[in-house]
Parts: C-alpha cells; structure tokens; sequence
C-alpha cells in the first residue's frame, strides 16, 4: 500500500531525475502507479472513501419512528429502558445482544436531533475579587474519634482566582457555623475580597415568603458590612453558578480520602488532631498556588480590627423542672434560676447563660432536635428531697455520670427495692458535693473486692486513706505459631 510519504518523494524525485522510472524506484513503488499519483496530483490519504454506508441491517428500522416518538416526548428516556419496553412488545423479535446497536442509534439522534445540552461559559476572576464558600458532608469519608464515628461537615472556603482554600469543621448550616468559618477564613487569609458568593443557605438568605426589602437575613448583612464585602447568592436550583466551590468540594474530598489511605487510619485521639491533619493538608493543597495567592495577597482589603461576634441572642425563662428550651433541645440550668429570666448567647458549637451581667455557666450545644442535656449536680439538692421523683423521671438517664453509676443503681434496687432510689440518690448527692470521679473509682473498688454497694461504704471509701485503687493484671499467653502450620496442612489435604 502506499503511503502519503512515498507520493510526497515521487513528486520530488520527478522534478530532479531523467526518468519517470527513476522517480518511482526511489520512491518504492511502481511505475504505472507513479504515473496514477503523478495525474490525480492527490496524496493516497486524500483519496479515501468516507464509509457512510451500513454494513448490516438495522434491526430497528422498522419501529425506529415509534422509538423516535418516545424520545420526543421524553428525551430523558434510557436505551435501557426502550429497549426492554419493545421486547415485551414485540416478544422475541430483540436479543440481549442487540441493546448496544440501539444504544448507539440513541446516542447519534442526542447529538443531531435531540434537546440542546446544557452550556458551561468559563469564567475569567481576577486576583482578590471574588471568594465562595458552602458547606460540604464528609460523612462518608468514616473518620472516628476514638473509636466513635464523627459526623460532621467542613465549611468550605475558596478564592476561584488562586483556588486558595480553607475549611472550618462544623455540624450544621446555622448562621453561627457560617459566621464562624468565614471568619476563620478571612483571618487566616489576612485580608478581604470585594464579594462573598454563597449558596442560597438559610443562615444568610431570606425565605422567599419573607422578604420585604432585603434578599439576605439581617445577621447576614450585618456581617458582611463589619468586614467590607458585598454578598452575592446562586439563583435557587443552580449550584453550578457557585461552580468552584463545587468543584473544590470533589477534590478536596478525594484528597482527605487519599490522604487517610496514606495514614493507613481514619481513627484520631481527638477532635483537635483530626484538625491539625486538616490543617496540614490545605496547606499542602496551597503550597502550589503560591504564585496567584501572592497576587491576591497585593490587593486584598485590610481586615477589621476586630473579629464580629456572631453568637445568637436570645431571652428564655428557666421553668419549674430547672430547664430551659434552646434551638429545640432541652437544657438544665442551676435550680437557683428557676423563675428567672436568662440571657442566652448561642454560638456554632456552645451557648453561655447570662444573668445580672454575667456569664453563669457555659454549655455545649447538642445536634439535631428534640435532644436533652441535664446536668445532675444543677437539681440534685432538691431530687435527695423528692426521691420518689427519680423512678419516672423524664430525663432518668442523664443522671447516671457513668455506667458504674447505674450498676450501683440497678445493684441496689435488687437488694432493696423501696430503698433504691434514695439510697443511690445520696451517692450522687456525694459525687456532686466531693467529686464525681473518686465516687466513681470507689464504686469501682467496692464492685471488684466484692463488697456490698451503699451510701455508707462510699463514703467510707472516700474518709479513707489507704489507696483503694485495684489494678488487675491481665495476662497474654504466648501464641502458639504452630497451630496456622497444622491448619493450612488439614486444608491442603481436604
């Protein structure tokens, strides 16, 4: 067969030798062939046959105008789909074999007749304009704190010019995670862009139904006027209009799932060393956009002088029980307060309790709804009053600090029953009153020697001065190797 090159050296060689046989020896090829290229004046490329025609029958020519029909009206309809549809039509005319030809038939009428596909425009940012930030699950990544799966979501932060990124771990979309990891952001960064994009998240877009003037909550506003920044919101159902941010949650996800792979664990010690491993890795992410990041870093804004205080504030009366109802989870609160009024300043992950000017007691904040946190030494000198009230209390688990204590419980309410309660709620009263953890390691003591669980040999733990603290020696007898040995020989032999 010849080639392009060969014709390309014919047509050399006729313009420098004698003869059209010279010509087409040195160029390798005949010489009627030679004087066939030296008249089309065409290389052999030039002269291929386009294949524009069928080499089998189409099986579904036939009712390609009914399957055509279909995609008109749905053109979201899969090959799949049609393909077993006709079968139960048209019972044994199609074999399994025969889908991929529709497959293909359907794909080419996409491209020349079917709906017209969504366009993407890319965008051209310039330095320190611009910064979008949202909030992305990382659940399925499996990260455990101890042993204890942690569920939570990183509130994501980008500059589209440089793709400079950070992230602020949190466990819901409020206006106090938001607040909180932008301003984290922000910090770090060391500056501030023009615009803020987000996503149209509760915490700082209006319910439609809501809006009077202004499109963004009044948090919100008041937020991006302390630091200078116009804000900006996608239109509702388009989350490629904050398509970076998008973007860098993908990556950003398969770098923390690489990263963990690499770690050999997705098990941490504690919440703060997960952290500092999510540090590190932005900064590895960042380490190759120090080009772009230095120009952005010449024309952000400055900074504030001080950071905004984005707690939530709000005014609650303390009921009879002792509690108060924050963001629809029940809390208790020091029994002297009940009947009183109580300032609440609720930020992403705690609130403080506020009363007479001053911050009376600080709690964490609990995820979900519906939940309770009950704080026994904040109503236990009036339960040792009113023990018949702990049977059927509402909250009864909370006031066990520790699994010890509710075998001491469940241990007294078998020896005497009408006693229980009031006898266990005396130990607690001593947990409060002393100290939780050496009631604990006493009821500890009292359980391994054996000795029966009571008010009186708590205390008399606790008046002791001898060290009371048991320790088991636990033994780990050698592995005998031989025995794998002795299995993979009986295996082979079955």
């Amino acid at each position: 067969m010849v080639t392009d090159k060969q014709v390309r050296i014919l047509m050399k060689a006729l313009h420098t030798e004698k003869s059209k046989a010279t010509a087409a020896a040195k160029a390798g090829m005949d010489e009627k062939t030679a004087r066939k290229y030296e008249r089309l004046g065409k290389l052999p490329s030039e002269l291929d046959v386009e294949h524009n025609w069928r080499t089998r029958e189409d099986p579904f020519a036939d009712i390609w105008p009914e399957i055509r029909a279909q995609l008109n009206i749905n053109p979201g309809l899969e090959a799949k789909t049609l393909f077993e549809y006709m079968r139960q039509k048209y019972p044994g005319k199609y074999m399994d074999g025969q889908l991929r030809t529709l497959q293909r038939r359907i794909k080419v009428w996409r491209a020349l007749e079917g709906p017209p596909k969504e366009v993407f425009f890319p965008q051209e940012y310039k330095p320190a304009e611009l910064c979008q930030s949202d909030f992305t699950h990382m659940d399925k990544l499996n990260v455990t704190i101890s042993g204890q799966r942690f569920n939570h979501l990183i509130y994501h932060f980008v500059l589209p010019y440089s793709n400079w990124e950070s992230g602020t771990i949190c466990f819901s979309e409020s206006f106090e995670s938001l607040s909180e990891g932008l301003q984290n952001a922000l910090w770090e960064l060391g500056g501030v862009p023009l615009w803020h994009r987000t996503d149209r998240l509760t915490a700082a877009v209006q319910n439609p139904a809501h809006i009077k003037r202004d499109e963004f909550t009044r948090r919100y506003s008041a937020l991006m006027r302390h630091y200078g920044l116009e804000g900006q919101m996608i239109q509702t159902g388009k989350p490629h209009e904050n398509g970076d941010i998008e973007q860098r949650h993908y990556r950003f996800k398969k770098a923390v799932e690489q990263s963990l792979i690499l770690r050999g664990s997705r098990n941490f010690n504690s919440r703060e060393e997960y952290a500092v491993f999510l540090s590190r890795l932005f900064s590895q992410l960042n380490a190759g956009r120090k080009e772009r990041f230095s120009e952005e870093l010449k024309v952000l804004r400055r900074l504030p002088l001080s950071r905004f205080d984005s707690c939530k504030r709000i005014r609650v009366k303390v009921g009879p029980s002792s509690t108060i109802r924050v963001s629809h989870n029940v809390y208790s609160v020091d029994s002297r307060l009940i009947g009183e009024t109580v300032d609440i300043r609720l930020y992403a992950e705690y609130f403080e309790i506020w009363y007479a000017q001053k911050c009376v007691d600080k709690i964490p904040r609990l995820r979900g709804s519906d939940g309770h946190h009950i704080q026994y030494r904040h109503i236990i000198d009036w339960l040792v009053r009113k023990p018949g009230a702990f049977e059927n209390y509402r909250y009864r688990k909370d006031l066990f600090p520790s699994h010890r204590f509710r075998m001491a419980y469940d241990s007294l309410k078998k020896r005497h029953r009408q006693k229980s309660h009031k006898e266990y709620l005396s130990i607690l009263h001593l947990a409060a009153k002393e100290s939780e953890a050496a009631v604990d390691q006493a009821l500890s003591y009292l359980f391994d020697t054996g000795i029966t669980i009571g008010y009186d040999s708590v205390l008399s733990c606790l008046r002791s001065h001898d060290n009371y603290t048991t320790v088991k020696d636990i033994q780990i007898h050698e592995v005998d190797i031989s025995a794998y040995d002795r299995l993979l020989k009986e295996r082979m032999a079955v």
